[in-house]
């Protein structure tokens, strides 16, 4: 009887830390920037590993409603996102993922296509990968950074210019192409509370640009991407990355993306389900940097910064081995700051 209970219980275990991988691209280029770039050639490498290796790959928008529904994922389920609508992705990447079969969602921003970009696919091609199955989606109106105030504007202001540049978003899209998943990649990966609350809103999801598995441990409006792109895109690294699980947070803080002014060594607390974790296994990045988690009891600890970070994006990485699966749970969180002065970095 104790047998078939725990039995019971693993298999519950099993089903809660289900995880999809999501990848992020950008570019699959030769002669791109390498820091956002894939080449073609690494791309098919990629994506026939993919194939040969026993994962699935489903759309992102059946992850979102896996999600939301507390629907198992089979294990080694992988989604495919890219970021901008370079014409990149039509012409040596979509070939390769029609090729397995493979579906996969571009954000796009909408001011780049109307202003006929020439690194930008136009409607026509967009509406020719939704007819090959693509999905499209919210990437912003010009892709802005949508946690910054304009000169002389309130928050309020700010707030109520956010909220209609994604629904005027939204709206093209559904408009040009019949798309509508209402699933937003926030620009730069810059988001914050207030963000995010615009989104339960109006009902949208929201992908970031942290690591780690997206599953039932993850906010709807913080899920992560692994970037594929420069180094990250180094394979031995990748497969790792690919095989990776959701990291069981049961509570976490401070949830802010955006530190307050001169708070730039913010103190992360994770509280984590331990049933298939040692809280030895459990290791902490940052600036590439191993920290070592100060443990406050069972099955919480705290990380945190020995210097400022810098200004601009930074993370926390925390990772730790799974007991019954020997591969590795992933979580990071995102942290953004202005310069000391208020101001901004310069993109």
């Amino acid at each position: 009887m104790i047998k078939v209970l725990l039995a019971v219980l693993m298999l519950c275990f099993c089903i809660k830390a289900q995880a999809v991988v999501i990848l992020q691209y950008h570019h699959v280029a030769e002669n791109t920037p390498k820091v956002t770039s894939v080449t073609p050639a690494q791309f098919s490498e990629q994506m026939a590993y993919l194939n040969d290796n026993g994962f699935k790959v489903i759309p992102l928008s059946q992850l979102v409603d896996g999600i939301r529904q507390s629907t198992e994922f089979a294990d080694k389920t992988v989604a495919i996102t890219f970021d901008d609508g370079y014409k990149s992705i039509a012409e040596a990447a979509a070939p390769i993922l029609g090729k397995y079969g493979f579906p996969y969602t571009v954000f796009i921003s909408v001011e780049p296509i109307e202003r006929h970009f020439h690194s930008m696919m136009d409607w026509k091609t967009l509406n020719q990968l939704v007819e090959g199955g693509a999905e499209l989606a919210n990437h912003s109106w010009g892709h802005e950074h949508l946690i910054r105030l304009n000169d002389n504007e309130t928050e309020e202001q700010w707030l109520a210019r956010i909220e209609k540049n994604l629904l005027d978003t939204e709206a093209a899209i559904k408009e040009k192409t019949g798309q509508n998943h209402k699933m937003l990649a926030y620009p730069y990966g810059e988001y914050n509370l207030q963000i995010e609350e615009l989104l339960k809103k109006h009902g949208f999801v929201g992908f970031g640009q942290q690591s780690g598995a997206a599953g039932l441990y993850s906010s709807l409006t913080a899920l992560p991407r692994f970037p594929v792109a420069g180094a990250y895109a180094e394979f031995s690294s990748l497969k790792t990355k690919m095989h990776s699980l959701n990291m069981p947070v049961l509570a976490m803080s401070p949830k802010n993306t955006q530190l307050p002014m001169g708070e730039w060594r913010p103190e992360m607390k994770l509280k984590l389900d331990m049933s298939d974790i040692s809280a030895k296994e459990v290791t902490c990045y940052i600036m590439g940097k191993s920290i070592k988690p100060n443990w406050i009891g069972d099955d919480e600890f705290t990380i945190q910064a020995q210097q400022d970070l810098p200004a601009g994006r930074s993370r926390y990485n925390c990772t730790a081995r799974s007991k019954s699966k020997g591969r590795y749970y992933w979580f990071s969180q995102a942290w953004i700051r202005p310069k000391d002065d208020g101001s901004w970095i310069k993109e």
